[in-house]
């Protein structure tokens, strides 16, 4: 008996031995000491065992069954909640961005650890949930405590052309009503804001300060209509860094490089970047008839598609899809590429550069550490990341620029940026509309598909076996 109760007791000191060795391994990778006061509660459960951390089950059955219960769930949601925020994540696609490179129904495997978790600014929350609980609608998230930005050292950084998964940058501020919730509030304030006031979108004519002014009256008036009508967008709220809507788009545009979009093509230091293999745009297309769902299914033609082209007379091709319609002169009366473009809705929209989604810029992405001449005629596109993600008081009195309350003519950035397009390039909500994104909001990288079903189809026809496990790194 004392022989046995030697070997278990054995046993309890190398489990010990082990939890305690991978846990103090897992607090010297997120550099968090704090941790060191679950120690000893780790080794009440395998050595003292002081606490009686299972009481339940001494209980009366209908206790013990009821404690049993929530105990394996609550086991689970810490589980899921520790695994999500420092390993992986899974995520689906939800609309069409990045076609025909990852598909609306695409679930992807997302790894934190590729570029370093993020510690959570905002810890206390619900497992498997972003910002909103499911049925009840209400924040799943609570503010405090608010921690500041740290990433733990992961296995890499963001490379060009990778795949990434991010949090919505303009996401900051929204409309609580559920039909503006996906909307970007801020493009909603100047539209908003040209309808109220009058006022074109391209005063020209303006000198820099003026301009500034001009717009920030027109976001002002449209901001002010929506808090004043209430009843249709609801209040106006906002919501920290890491509980933002969940994006995945290519970045084709890293710290430090120029980015320059020429007739649709992007430069980056002068040098054209790679097109994705599957990149799309959209064609004006004139049917002799209805396309045959095999062509579709076969050229990756969707009932999203087809309804474009049914509303708007265009709908997105590949260069395939395109080279195999235009031979197949039986179904297809014409196909032309779509120019339309406005220069009013692009970044940045508190000062019109005249860039378009197919010709824009050029525009230098901010690093770490590195500085640029700040200017009037240049503050609308760096307004944002010194104001709103690395917190300073931005002001310009005077036909002068004020950070932090002193005269400032440069300014060093604390942040490397990244620009983000979708592969579908004109049916893609990106950096072109809402400007770079910032190395705080960046979740994790695609690994792998490991399930696809497809929208237009169901049950068993709607999966797409061939796309099961692909690795996302082979998508180019």
């Amino acid at each position: 008996m004392a022989m046995e109760k030697k070997r278990n007791m054995r046993r309890q000191w190398i489990k010990f031995g082990v939890v305690t060795a991978l846990y103090l391994l897992f607090l010297l990778w997120v550099k968090s000491w704090w941790g060191l006061v679950v120690v000893p509660f780790i080794y009440d459960v395998y050595i003292t065992k002081k606490i009686r951390w299972q009481w339940w089950r001494d209980a009366e059955p209908p206790v013990r069954f009821i404690m049993s219960w929530v105990d394996a769930i609550v086991f689970a949601l810490v589980a899921v909640y520790f695994i999500n925020l420092f390993f992986f994540q899974n995520y689906v696609i939800p609309s069409s961005s990045l076609e025909k490179s990852l598909l609306t129904g695409d679930y992807l495997f997302v790894s934190k650890v590729s570029y370093g978790p993020r510690i959570p600014q905002t810890p206390l929350t619900m497992p498997l949930t972003q910002h909103t609980l499911p049925v009840v609608g209400c924040k799943s998230y609570i503010e405090w405590p608010h921690w500041d930005y740290r990433r733990v050292k992961g296995l890499g950084s963001v490379e060009l052309n990778d795949i990434v998964v991010f949090n919505y940058p303009s996401g900051d501020t929204l409309c609580s009503a559920p039909q503006y919730q996906a909307m970007d509030f801020y493009a909603m304030c100047y539209a908003l804001g040209y309808q109220i006031t009058g006022a074109a979108a391209n005063p020209d004519s303006l000198g820099a300060a003026e301009r500034l002014r001009y717009y920030q009256t027109v976001y002002d008036a449209g901001r002010s209509y929506i808090q004043a009508n209430p009843g249709e967008y609801g209040e106006i709220i906002t919501r920290p860094a890491d509980r933002r809507e969940n994006y995945v788009k290519r970045c084709v545009g890293l710290p430090g490089q120029t980015l320059q979009i020429k007739n649709r093509i992007v430069f980056l230091d002068g040098k054209p970047n790679k097109e994705p293999d599957n990149v799309q745009y959209s064609y004006y297309v004139k049917l002799r008839q209805g396309l045959p769902e095999e062509l579709m299914h076969e050229l990756g033609i969707s009932n999203e598609d087809v309804m474009s082209l049914n509303t708007m007379g265009y709908m997105p091709l590949t260069k395939r899809a395109v080279a195999a319609l235009a031979q197949r002169k039986d179904l297809v009366e014409s196909i032309e590429l779509n120019t339309d473009a406005t220069d009013t809705d692009t970044y940045p929209l508190n000062g019109n550069m005249h860039w378009t989604r197919d010709n824009y810029g050029p525009v230098w992405i901010p690093a770490k550490g590195e500085s640029i001449k700040l200017t009037l005629d240049n503050l609308p596109v760096y307004e944002r990341p010194i104001r709103v993600y690395e917190g300073n008081d931005l002001q310009v009195r005077g036909g002068k620029i004020f950070i932090n309350g002193k005269e400032a003519t440069s300014y060093t950035f604390k942040m490397d940026y990244y620009w983000m397009m979708g592969d579908n390039r004109h049916n893609s909500a990106d950096s072109r509309y809402w400007g770079f994104v910032p190395e705080d909001h960046i979740v994790g990288k695609p690994i792998f598909i490991w399930w696809s079903s497809d929208p237009d189809r169901s049950g068993f026809a709607g999966i797409r076996w061939n796309r099961l496990f692909n690795f996302v790194d082979n998508i180019k």
